[in-house]
């Protein structure tokens, strides 16, 4: 019999379901090679036949996204318990990724700013004997390891299909990484950049650009010309295709296993290129960074030691 295998989409923006697609001719390989038994965005499976299925009967569930609310953590919950193995696809279920942002926020907040004074959802409505009930909207957005035990990490937004390819060919095989393993290079994206060797050994910048006010130079290291890029603090394993298209990395390979907080280490390896000394030199600089929590914590604020903000 071939293995089974789920895929299930939490809080997320569906890219690491396109990125399953992506496989191209490889992913005629993997049909071939397991069975797919619940992939709701894709087939019509019932969430009925999943829980008539035996504990542990699933031999890998890939989850995408953070558990925003009360129905993506139940079929997260259900899903681990159906498999033997749970794989966070993603940077959103590694680290929250950009849905993680909201812990700025509370639900309520989000609400009232959405819905500007409206008619907003409530949990339970009742019209003609019927009644309609919709999920809990958490104040707090968690990473997939927050709410349940997972056993491997596929980093990124969205994995690349080589990665994919890997993780899958990984598991099929049965030669699998000590558990809690991310599925990617374990060293920083700079040491595979394609401009590596144009980046001065001891690179100092007075200021930082943004990217609409350069036209950046398609050889020369990114940092050096001034662009905030998260290589650094990143992990490799995109084949640094943000790069390669004279983009700035922004860091959606999280850290690497020497890292533990991925918004801090990227903090503080851009704060140390700065050759400031004078504060209204720092304050000018600062000017290209107006949105910090944005910039370092785009995908990994639920994953951080502050991973809310604290709501009076």
């Amino acid at each position: 019999m071939k293995p089974k295998v789920a895929f299930y989409w939490c809080a997320s923006c569906g890219g690491c379901e396109e990125a399953v697609v992506d496989l191209d001719e490889a992913l005629l390989d993997v049909v071939n090679a397991v069975e797919i038994v619940f992939w709701p965005v894709a087939l019509d499976f019932k969430v009925k036949d999943l829980r008539a299925m035996p504990d542990g009967s699933i031999l890998a569930a890939f989850i995408n996204g953070a558990v925003r609310n009360s129905e993506q953590r139940e079929m997260v919950e259900l899903l681990r318990a159906k498999s033997r193995v749970v794989v966070a696809f993603g940077v959103c279920a590694q680290s929250g990724g950009i849905p993680g942002l909201a812990n700025l926020t509370d639900a309520a907040s989000i609400i009232a700013e959405v819905y500007r004074g409206g008619v907003t959802p409530q949990r339970v409505h009742r019209e003609n004997g019927y009644a309609l009930t919709l999920p809990e909207f958490f104040d707090t957005v968690a990473a997939l390891d927050a709410v349940i035990d997972v056993d491997y990490y596929v980093p990124g937004c969205p994995p690349t299909p080589n990665i994919i390819r890997d993780a899958v060919n990984a598991l099929l095989s049965g030669d699998l990484p000590p558990k809690g393993t991310v599925l990617a290079p374990d060293k920083a994206l700079c040491e595979q950049c394609p401009r590596k060797d144009t980046r001065p050994e001891k690179l100092l910048l007075k200021e930082f650009k943004r990217v609409h006010q350069v036209v950046a130079d398609p050889q020369t290291c990114l940092l050096a010309q001034g662009l905030v890029c998260l290589g650094p603090a990143t992990r490799a394993g995109c084949e640094a295709r943000c790069i390669r298209g004279n983009m700035p990395c922004t860091g959606c390979f999280g850290p690497t296993s020497r890292v533990r907080d991925f918004g801090a280490k990227a903090l503080s390896a851009t704060a140390s290129l700065l050759d400031c000394s004078e504060e209204s030199e720092i304050a000018r600089a600062l000017d290209a960074l107006p949105d910090p929590a944005g910039t370092f914590y785009r995908y990994s604020l639920p994953s951080a030691i502050l991973s809310r903000r604290r709501m009076e």
